[in-house]
């Protein structure tokens, strides 16, 4: 089954350009993750009066909460370049080579989904994030030999949503770290209002909020329901969100007031009718669910465990209290709590 459009926290082609119009263009633009844009802030301004790149930095976080964009900025603080790539891409060592000596001096090479690399081109970046230097095998057999290339200094900006598959020498050779969290909801409600300012929207405080408070702790999600609110609005209230146009349209989409969208529910539920509350492995579920388990992980789980619906077991997935009570169905007394 596809994943729902509207809260799918990767941007889908037709909206990339619009999310773009949207993104920060600045440190101080860049609203919430204050302790992480702190030292941003540092080691930035280190990095110049040493006159030299950036160090390599690694982002982690789920989906749509803002790695892209923080790879962008950084190249605009720096004033420098930004090339910018994805894992599965790089096939090949010739395909990173390629991208290599096209850099400048202090560029920023943007490397998203790193996770996904394949091995030899990881191995293959080891020397040149260490040293800067590019080897080349030529040849096959014992008459193979391997030609050195100087690469520029650069900074490499890698991002994830799974960190736990990085492995640990590309893990060790990141100079800064740095965990994106789930946006709070006073965090969303600015974002929501300066991209209302951007595209021209008329949004009143109450209706700026209750778009926030369901969108998942995501900015990417909470551009696409302002912009799903907006339709509503100019087809049904003169083009003004207010909190009941806001909330009309979240219902009519099917957005509960927890930011759950029709797949959360359903797979709350069918973790509660077909398995009891679970436990229960993620393989079983994603069939249950005819969903990918990689979707489930990426996408599904991260929101709802941070949430409360949902706890993350070495036994498996099991349904919390707060989901039985969202869904309206009675939490069982499972025989092992009743002796904690």
């Amino acid at each position: 089954m596809d994943e729902p459009q509207l809260l799918n926290r990767k941007a889908p082609p037709e909206e990339e350009s619009l999310d773009r119009s949207l993104r920060p263009q600045s440190l101080d633009e860049f609203i919430g993750q204050q302790k992480l844009k702190d030292n941003l802030r540092v080691f930035i301004e280190a990095a110049r009066r040493r006159e030299e790149p950036l160090d390599h930095c690694l982002f982690y976080s789920p989906p749509g909460l803002g790695k892209t964009t923080l790879a962008t900025i950084l190249a605009r603080e720096m004033g420098v370049n930004l090339r910018a790539t994805a894992g599965p891409i790089l096939e090949r060592a010739g395909d990173l080579a390629a991208i290599l000596t096209d850099l400048n001096p202090g560029d920023v090479f943007f490397i998203d989904e790193i996770h996904r690399l394949n091995h030899v081109v990881e191995e293959s970046l080891y020397p040149v994030m260490e040293d800067f230097t590019f080897y080349i095998s030529t040849g096959k057999g014992p008459g193979a030999s391997a030609v050195k290339l100087a690469i520029p200094r650069f900074t490499l900006v890698g991002a994830t949503t799974r960190a736990g598959l990085l492995t640990s020498p590309l893990r060790d050779r990141f100079g800064i770290v740095g965990n994106i969290g789930f946006y709070e909801i006073p965090e969303l409600d600015r974002i929501v209002r300066r991209s209302a300012g951007i595209l021209d929207i008329e949004i009143l405080p109450e209706g700026s909020l209750e778009i926030a408070r369901r969108s998942r702790g995501t900015p990417r999600i909470a551009n696409r329901l302002l912009r799903r609110v907006r339709d509503f609005a100019q087809v049904r209230a003169d083009g003004i969100i207010t909190e009941d146009v806001a909330r009309d349209s979240l219902e009519a989409l099917e957005v509960d007031a927890e930011g759950l969208d029709a797949m959360d529910r359903r797979l709350l539920s069918t973790l509660i009718d077909k398995f009891a509350g679970g436990p229960v492995g993620i393989d079983s579920l994603a069939v249950a669910v005819s969903e990918e388990i990689d979707t489930l992980v990426d996408v599904y789980e991260p929101f709802l465990i941070q949430a409360g619906f949902l706890t993350r077991t070495s036994r498996g997935r099991v349904a919390s209290p707060k989901a039985f009570k969202h869904l309206g169905l009675k939490h069982p007394v499972r025989r092992d709590e009743l002796f904690t």
